[in-house]
């Protein structure tokens, strides 16, 4: 367990110039340690990242700096098995997650309240934490609510902001969990397992044990949330210490669940009803169902949930429809980095095949024949792009009609050639988007730039 204390006196090693980087350096700076940060890639513009003046800075690789320093903060996205870390563990110098060590510095009393999941931690810790700031604007005014993680800023960036009694909601990815040895929410939220960065964890058996550390540190005073439809997470079950309530909007579940959707209302053993966020598809019913029971392990009346549930909107770059040209309509899901998370969007729509589906991007090592039965449901062809084309073109070949397009913008330009009155473009690519864009975030941008580009122009020209 981290204690600042503990390592008073001693260099910290910032493994990874990312934002938790950046914040953890930052952190530590604040509270007056030195900071190493190393970073394995060459990066020009240092200067526009926000650095603390303190900290020194090497990129380009790692040096003997980093085994010079009494602990190591370690980046998620840097593979278990770096040769870096090998090398760390080998000469016992402690290595911690960003988050484990961001609470370390938090005040004693604050409420946190964990997300993780293959899909849906966003939507879920949004709506959480709008609920959180209802109910406080109404019945708490002292109390402040704090959402970070993988949706906006890292832990570290908010705990010398917080007091105690305050809430912290954090959406916690695996790469975050597998690194946290200590880490214990008051209330623990799993939505989903389901495939996905196989590559970084080397395994589904990795990966569901990275995820099962949500619950691992949890004692009888706290909660746990669990999806009861979803295999994986039923069999964490026997092993929770916390109170436990299940959910689904599925019609049989392994798991004895609390909370169920007749098709209009989501029912509480407890006795509330409640109407769902008008969000598509019903993976976002079942996220409702755990952002409020995750609000109601810590006293929120059910009439605020409500009140949220009415006027919450949909996400953007989530099943996000922003488009209509000549009765094709184009909707964003650049979220979408791992093939059940497609699947999930190709649900949501009627059965019909009536959908151009781009498809591709950086490869996370799970088969694209699962989408098969989906894609002859609900599509009229693929339009792949970025590094995985050659796989997708060899594992749905024969099976399914595709059009090889490389780029965002050329499949932008197939698809409006194609689609007819009444299809939909859909970008839902089931892969990262780290082969030719930043983040999703700007994949989903650079998307709707260029179809509202084709549009304007294709109506200038009229």
């Amino acid at each position: 367990m981290f204690k600042p204390e503990k390592f008073k006196g001693k260099k910290a090693c910032i493994l990874g110039l990312g934002r938790s980087g950046r914040q953890a350096a930052a952190l530590l700076c604040r509270h007056g340690f030195d900071v190493l940060i190393s970073e394995e890639h060459e990066m020009a513009h240092l200067q526009t990242l926000g650095l603390p003046a303190q900290a020194e800075v090497e990129t380009g690789g790692h040096s003997e700096k980093v085994f010079a320093c009494g602990f190591i903060v370690k980046s998620p996205g840097i593979f278990p098995k770096s040769a870096v870390l090998k090398e760390a563990r080998k000469r016992k110098i402690p290595v911690f997650s960003e988050l484990e060590v961001a609470l370390a510095f938090a005040p004693k009393g604050i409420c946190v309240l964990a997300v993780s999941g293959t899909n849906g931690k966003t939507t879920t810790t949004s709506l959480l934490g709008e609920i959180l700031k209802e109910y406080c604007a109404r019945l708490a005014p002292k109390r402040r609510v704090f959402v970070t993680g993988n949706i906006g800023a890292p832990v570290s960036a908010a705990v010398d902001q917080m007091k105690p009694k305050d809430f912290l909601v954090i959406e916690v990815s695996s790469y975050q969990l597998e690194d946290s040895t200590f880490f214990r929410p008051k209330v623990a939220c799993l939505l989903n397992i389901t495939p996905d960065h196989l590559d970084h964890h080397g395994g589904m058996a990795n990966y569901i044990k990275a995820k099962a550390r949500l619950f691992k540190n949890q004692r009888a005073n706290d909660f746990a949330v669990l999806n009861g439809g979803n295999e994986y997470c039923a069999q964490m079950a026997p092993k929770i210490k916390g109170t436990l309530t299940a959910f689904s909007a599925l019609p049989n579940h392994p798991l004895k669940t609390d909370v169920f959707f007749d098709g209009d209302e989501i029912i509480f053993s407890a006795g509330h009803h409640l109407r769902p966020p008008k969000l598509k598809g019903i993976h976002n019913v079942e996220n409702a169902m755990a952002a409020a029971l995750c609000a109601l392990a810590v006293h929120v009346p059910a009439n605020i949930i409500q009140t949220v549930f009415d006027r919450f909107e949909p996400m953007e770059h989530r099943i996000e429809p922003f488009a209509y040209h000549k009765g094709v309509v184009y909707v964003n899901d650049s979220k979408a980095t791992n093939l059940d998370s497609t699947i999930i969007a190709l649900k949501s729509f009627d059965r019909a095949p009536r959908i151009w589906l781009i498809l591709g991007g950086r490869d996370k090592g799970a088969s694209y024949e699962v989408l098969l039965p989906y894609l002859k449901m609900h599509c009229k062809g693929v339009l792949s792009i970025g590094e995985c084309m050659d796989k997708i073109e060899r594992e749905l070949k024969g099976e399914f009609p595709i059009i090889r397009c490389g780029t965002l913008e050329k499949a932008v330009q197939t698809a409006a050639a194609h689609a007819k009155k009444g299809d939909t473009v859909l970008l839902s690519p089931a892969c990262s988007s780290f082969d030719q864009f930043k983040d999703y975030e700007e994949r989903g941008r650079v998307f709707k730039k260029l179809v509202n580009d084709y549009i304007k122009k294709e109506r200038a020209g009229k």
